[in-house]
């Protein structure tokens, strides 16, 4: 269960993993399996672990005031989900977590972070990983800002096509910070 992880890390990374440290990574990452939209982590909670998503698909969102949930994020195997503020923190979340299907995670907890982060290929596996995490979270912003909900949407069907078949077209919507009724007028557009 742990070989996915393993080969992550090797591709963020110029350096290998020793056996020790391949077993040390066993020892502190340990799997849960999630039923589809069983919760990962609820609002007001803290979040006390990491997540790598072995298997499945996950959505992060929070809920306005008029109960409306916002997609934040969608995640598919090979991504980490977590709610970075509450874990470095250890305050409340804002967020929700749950599986969208029946998902496999591995799970690090707080405490084993920095056992985690004194293996080298782990550390330049994250210093990779936040500064792509910087970079796309500012794209995000920007064509939300500047693009049409097409190009939004175009955008997202070349960078992350498996979102489009794993997630139904409301939370697509959200995630694109479009109505429903939107994209359905942008996808009727494009099949012209």
């Amino acid at each position: 269960m742990h070989q996915e992880l393993f080969n992550y890390i090797l591709k963020y990374s110029n350096q290998k993993l020793s056996n020790e440290q391949k077993t040390l990574i066993e020892e502190i990452w340990y799997p849960k399996k999630l039923k589809k939209k069983q919760f990962l982590l609820q609002e007001g909670e803290i979040c006390r672990f990491a997540s790598f998503i072995n298997k499945g698909a996950i959505r992060q969102y929070i809920v306005d005031d008029s109960g409306k949930e916002n997609i934040v994020q969608l995640a598919i195997e090979n991504w980490w989900i977590t709610d970075r503020e509450s874990l470095f923190n250890q305050i409340p979340s804002k967020y929700y977590i749950d599986a969208w299907e029946q998902t496999e995670v591995l799970l690090l907890k707080y405490k084993n972070l920095e056992k985690f982060q004194t293996i080298p290929a782990v550390k330049e596996m994250f210093w990779k990983m936040n500064q792509n995490n910087h970079i796309a979270s500012q794209n995000r912003l920007i064509d939300s800002v500047n693009h049409s909900a097409k190009e939004n949407y175009t955008k997202l069907l070349k960078t992350n096509p498996d979102f489009i078949q794993r997630f139904p077209q409301h939370i697509i919507a959200s995630y694109l910070g479009i109505t429903k009724e939107t994209l359905s007028r942008v996808r009727h557009q494009l099949v012209k």
